[in-house]
């Protein structure tokens, strides 16, 4: 089982070494990744040093679609401790719903993300980055996008033209931090501009298990029980989806967690775990 895997990995982490790994992490602000007509950038967080090439890992920011930023304290919480062990780290702004444009986000926010993974290949050379591996994380609404750029594929209609079209937007592994998977069955959606009565293939096509087949890739999956906003029910019935598809997955439940935790929320330091599973999938000396 995964869970056991990453038990017995992440005893090598101490809470002493993880604290002193933190501070020499390079960061670089305000990065364009998306066509010079769009202002969202991202931001990277790198490794000390360059003596070897790291694997990647894409963030992306919640806010329910309509709002959110890539250096919230999450994103930044998230991106230092992945730097700071090995990880070229990228936390993305992307199109997010405006009910004042008539522009949809759906499914353009998506195209962002995938874009992003393009976008670390296509300069893998100057970040020192194993374009073979790289894995996203996202909580909220970014843990949606997160299982969605884990679950598709180019068959779906939903991968990106372009740019960087000649570099693969698939990943290895996916950490979905209580995100609203089962959109289908969850509640109607402001950023889709209709409801789920009206629309019901839109909704379809915005829920991640609509995409789930056997080949897609481990996801380590976070919830609260004390989420009011996303009800810990959908990463239950998440877990659930995935043991039936035969889809390596663990499902960490965090008693009395709430909405919206970084890697070290009070109730359990979540570091050894997301560590133990990035470098089970990313990294494959440490295997």
């Amino acid at each position: 089982m995964l869970s056991r895997a990453l038990a017995l990995t992440f005893l090598g982490f101490s809470l002493a070494s993880l604290q002193a790994a933190e501070p020499e992490v390079r960061i670089e602000k305000n990065i364009p990744y998306l066509p010079a007509d769009r202002k969202e950038k991202a931001d990277l967080y790198l490794p000390p040093t360059n003596e070897q090439k790291h694997p990647g890992v894409v963030i992306i920011h919640g806010g329910g679609w309509t709002s959110g930023i890539k250096d919230a304290a999450r994103e930044i919480n998230i991106g230092t401790t992945l730097a700071s062990h090995g990880y070229v780290c990228m936390s993305i702004d992307y199109l997010l719903h405006d009910s004042k444009s008539e522009q949809p986000c759906w499914p353009q926010n998506l195209h962002d993300c995938k874009t992003a993974v393009r976008w670390l290949r296509a300069n893998a050379e100057r970040l020192h980055l194993d374009p073979d591996h790289i894995g996203v994380i996202g909580g909220s609404a970014g843990g949606h996008l997160a299982s969605m750029v884990g679950v598709t594929q180019a068959k779906d209609g939903l991968d990106p033209a372009g740019p960087y079209g000649e570099f693969s937007c698939a990943v290895n592994c996916v950490v979905d931090m209580y995100g609203p998977v089962d959109v289908a069955a969850w509640k109607d959606v402001s950023a889709l501009r209709t409801t789920r009565a009206a629309n019901p293939a839109l909704y379809k096509q915005f829920t991640v298990s609509t995409y789930l087949d056997k080949n897609d890739p481990p996801f380590l999956i976070l919830h609260g029980t004390a989420d009011k906003t996303v009800d810990v029910s959908q990463s239950v019935a998440f877990d659930k989806v995935l043991t039936e598809h035969g889809i390596e997955h663990h499902l960490e439940i965090i008693p009395d967690a709430p909405h919206t935790f970084h890697l070290q929320p009070k109730q359990k330091d979540l570091r050894p775990l997301v560590l133990a599973f990035f470098d089970k999938h990313l990294k494959p000396a440490a295997k």
